[in-house]
């Protein structure tokens, strides 16, 4: 069994329906994926994703605001009130992008403080979005007592330095496609050395296909190649490596509860 850790779904273009997307989310569970994380990155959008997964009992959610779409900030009362709605297992995706974005900076991180306050108080795990902005990123989880909620680094590319960082504040490290991809060998020797007790793996579909979908518009039946890539780089057996990140899951995300 595997988990697909963080997807947004609601922005497939193969699935623009309940029963296209039905059709995606059966063609990932006969691969042996059994639960979802759909994840939020605009607050104005939350409602409409939660009405669109409502239908599927193995879907959960997240609620926050990406750091590239901070234009008009958080609202904290908003926040607060979309993370103990039904399903609501996480806050973010958050962070800092210093990459595409470096000129808002200061908007970012009041953004990111603002929703790691939230998810202290609510108790609800974060889900980290963070590029060229290792110590800022750090600095504000560390500061902001994230320890308290923990949560995870998702599509996590950068360095090892950063992981262990993360790791010692009780954070996980998520995995994507990007680990198949032919120019990333300095993630593949991080993810060589990350615990298996803190790795956990996903498709960031829409976006990031692994190798061999490459070109494609990237689903969630996809998680089973990073996973498999993985596998075979950790010399780990494919049964195993989804055995424990499918429990990292479920330790991460506690109000999420598998199906019985």
């Amino acid at each position: 069994m595997l988990v697909d850790s963080h997807c947004h779904l609601d922005r497939l273009k193969v699935a623009p329906d309940e029963a296209s997307l039905n059709a995606v989310l059966s063609d990932a569970q006969a691969l042996g994926i059994s639960h979802f994380l759909c994840v939020n990155v605009r607050l104005q959008e939350f409602e409409a994703m939660q009405q669109r997964m409502s239908p599927f009992n193995n879907v959960f959610l997240s609620a926050g605001v990406h750091p590239l779409d901070v234009e008009n900030g958080v609202s904290a009362d908003d926040l607060r009130r979309f993370a103990t709605t039904d399903k609501v297992v996480a806050i973010g995706e958050t962070g800092l992008d210093y990459f595409y974005s470096p000129d808002n900076k200061a908007l970012q991180l009041q953004c990111f403080e603002s929703q790691v306050e939230v998810a202290v108080a609510v108790n609800k795990p974060l889900i980290i979005h963070t590029r060229d902005a290792r110590q800022d990123t750090l600095n504000i989880l560390s500061n902001g007592h994230a320890e308290k909620c923990g949560g995870v680094l998702h599509c996590f590319t950068e360095s090892w330095e950063m992981a262990k960082a993360a790791i010692d504040l009780g954070f996980y490290i998520s995995i994507s496609g990007i680990v198949t991809f032919r120019n990333a060998d300095a993630l593949r020797d991080v993810v060589k050395k990350i615990p298996q007790d803190r790795l956990l793996v996903e498709t960031d579909s829409p976006f990031l296909a692994p190798v061999p979908h490459r070109g494609k518009e990237n689903q969630p039946a996809f998680v089973k190649d990073v996973a498999q890539f993985i596998a075979d780089l950790r010399g780990e057996s494919l049964e195993e490596l989804a055995g424990y990140t499918t429990e990292n899951f479920f330790h991460c995300f506690r109000d999420a509860a598998p199906l019985r």
